[in-house]
């Protein structure tokens, strides 16, 4: 059986490398094997630090049963989610239909085109067995009945969700648009007021769990206080960035943050740690030292640094993707700690007061009676305090690491430049400077061409994945950044971002002056996919919006003012009626209405 996967690019693909399971990569040999052999496709979508991910692989993928039922009934294809964003969107927005919901790794059984007909996420070994078994009876008898309803989700995925309205009535393609703003300012009020009533008022975030950052939302909070003054907003986003920094899901060791929490207190995080995440609470806790003054808040800002620096720095001068859930298979293993590990790396009477400062105790937050590290309270003795970190964090240095996923993935590499460029100037630090420059020459060096940014590239080498929609947004978006902090020596940085920006309006744009996910040339899928609205990230419309907005202010550039305003005001309605979904787009919204 031949290995399709050992010289990929992706480490999540790499990890499946020698499984038993003949799979492909995603492309149009995949596909062509499928008809040619008259069977659906298997498309099992994840990324290198999913927890659930290794748990499916391990219990399916790497059994030779599983593997032989998936080889003889279907074409298995992987995919790296990040890697390919666009796959992921389509199949996930098909998967949501199907199941209510979504999540990785996502589990898509399809026909030889692409068309989903059935999905799922996670299945354990033996419901995956009969599924298999299923899909397989039903291809082979009911065929027609599973096309009918591949077709019929394709169509109702092709048409839902909310859409920019078309308002090139009032600014055509060609201009001008009209000289007010692109979005009331009494939509974003009610907007920013619909947020705040869903804010828990003890924990900050919002109602309810898993309990994520959301830090589209909490940006756009706090554009609304720098426009109206509106102390509210300040006060919740400045609760949640409290609470959140002194929860488990804060590295309260070696800073940085997880990707949420599995409950409302944010006590105990899902313990990957993801490049974008940090990325944008930088820009946020920046925001919350420079807006209340509190150097808690710049302390916090100084720990994710340190961690984007230290350990998501990769040889190359980019950042790494990700830090794994699992440490040897192990949710957690590596950050967790017990009364008595305390106490061995401290000694009694430190570890004591240790345990009490970070609310470690013999019942344990966690699994098996350990806890996950918080700081309910700064501790009075800052010397001791300091001297019990530094102890703690060579400690676990000591112990198995998670791995590592070292891509680099153009858009969250631009968000951390721009972060880090601002970190560098309001904190003073040329360390994070240079780091951010770096990052910016291997983005220009190994992901641009003609004004194209690619997707992916690891250990210095490009990978073949086109760039979407807020890849070429966010490394103009930071290319910007680096001109602005270089002042007049840094007139390439600006013609950099420059050609990315003409490359961007000329690919992602379509004819009703709409911005598309992905550009005009790029591979075809199962149907068209553009999604205005936030993930974890701001959307890339919003991301796009953004980048005008800077462009628009440094050239006086009327034709990228007539772009934001159709952006903008064509989410005027989504804003109203999606506010938590929709933060990108207010924020930008917000700092236009200024």
């Amino acid at each position: 059986m031949p290995n399709r996967l050992r010289h990929s690019l992706s480490p999540y693909l790499l990890q499946h490398a020698d499984n038993p399971v003949d799979w492909w990569q995603w492309g149009p040999d995949a596909l062509a094997e499928a008809r040619r052999r008259d069977v659906p496709l298997l498309i099992s979508v994840g990324y290198a630090a999913c927890h659930w991910c290794h748990v499916m692989a391990h219990e399916s993928f790497e059994d030779s049963e599983v593997a032989a039922a998936i080889n003889a009934h279907t074409v298995p294809i992987k995919v790296d989610r990040e890697e390919r964003p666009d796959i992921d969107s389509v199949y996930m927005q098909a998967t949501v239909a199907m199941t209510g919901q979504g999540g990785w790794p996502m589990t898509v059984f399809a026909a030889p085109d692409g068309t989903p007909f059935h999905a799922g996420t996670y299945y354990p070994r033996e419901q995956l067995l009969r599924l298999l078994a299923a899909v397989d009876e039903a291809w082979t008898h009911r065929r027609a009945e599973v096309l009918a309803q591949g077709n019929a989700i394709v169509d109702a995925c092709s048409t839902g969700g909310p859409a920019l309205t078309d308002v090139t009535r009032v600014c055509p393609v060609g201009g001008p648009c009209p000289p007010v703003a692109p979005v009331d300012s009494r939509k974003l009020d009610a907007a920013a007021a619909a947020l705040l009533r869903d804010i828990d008022p003890v924990n900050g975030g919002f109602r309810g769990a898993p309990k994520f950052p959301t830090q589209p939302a909490l940006q756009f909070l706090l554009a609304q206080h720098h426009r109206t003054g509106d102390g509210a907003t300040l006060t919740a986003v400045a609760r949640t960035g409290e609470r959140m920094a002194r929860g488990g899901i804060h590295d309260q060791l070696a800073g940085g943050f997880a990707r949420y929490s599995v409950d409302a207190t944010w006590t105990v995080p899902h313990f990957e740690k993801m490049l974008y995440d940090n990325a944008l609470l930088l820009s946020t806790y920046l925001d919350l030292f420079e807006a209340t003054g509190r150097e808690y808040f710049g302390g916090v800002a100084d720990g994710i640094a340190r961690f984007l620096i230290e350990d998501l720095g990769t040889p190359e001068g980019g950042f790494a993707a990700a830090l794994d859930a699992d440490t040897g298979g192990v949710e957690g293993a590596t950050y967790v700690w017990t009364p008595q590990q305390l106490s061995e790396v401290l000694g009694e009477s430190d570890g004591n007061w240790a345990a009490e400062v970070f609310g470690v105790s013999p019942a344990g937050t966690f699994e098996a009676g350990s806890s996950v590290l918080r700081l309910p309270e700064d501790p009075l003795d800052a010397g001791l305090f300091s001297s019990v970190k530094k102890r703690l964090l060579a400690a676990r240095r000591e112990r198995p690491q998670p791995l590592q996923d070292d891509k680099v993935v153009a858009c969250w590499n631009g968000l951390t430049i721009v972060a880090l460029t601002r970190y560098a100037t309001v904190r003073g630090s040329d360390l994070a400077d240079a780091a951010a420059e770096r990052a910016a020459e291997l983005l220009r060096d190994v992901h641009l061409a003609d004004g194209r940014v690619a997707r992916v590239s690891r250990h210095g080498r490009v990978g073949t994945a086109a760039g979407i929609l807020e890849d070429q947004a966010a490394v103009a978006g930071a290319f910007l950044a680096r001109s602005r902090s270089a002042g007049g020596a840094g007139e390439h940085w600006a013609a950099a971002a420059r050609s990315v920006v003409d490359a961007m309006l000329a690919h992602f744009v379509d004819e009703a002056g709409r911005f598309q996910d992905t550009a005009d040339d790029a591979e075809i899928l199962a149907y068209a996919r553009t999604d205005v609205t936030d993930g974890p990230t701001p959307s890339g419309t919003a991301l796009a919006a953004d980048v005008l907005l800077a462009f628009a202010a440094a050239t006086g550039d009327a034709g990228f003012d007539d772009q934001l305003w159709r952006t903008l005001a064509g989410a005027s309605e989504i804003i109203s009626e999606h506010p938590r979904f929709a933060a990108g787009l207010a924020a930008v919204a917000e700092r236009a209405a200024r």
